[in-house]
């Protein structure tokens, strides 16, 4: 049973998973931030101009 005020010291095991977690989401920004397309090179999407001829 814990004392208020006694915060509980994680195990190794719990501090390894915590790192993992940390490289790991690290990892990800960096792929997010290599595969983001700079807004300066996204083009203007040409209108699908399909819905016209129903409207005949």
């Amino acid at each position: 049973m814990q004392v208020h005020g006694d915060d509980p010291v994680p195990s190794r095991g719990e501090q390894a998973e915590a790192a993992e977690r940390e490289a790991a989401k690290r990892r990800l920004l960096e792929q997010a931030e290599a595969d983001r397309v700079p807004v300066d090179d996204i083009t203007r999407a040409v209108p699908d101009r399909r819905w016209r001829r129903d409207q005949r």
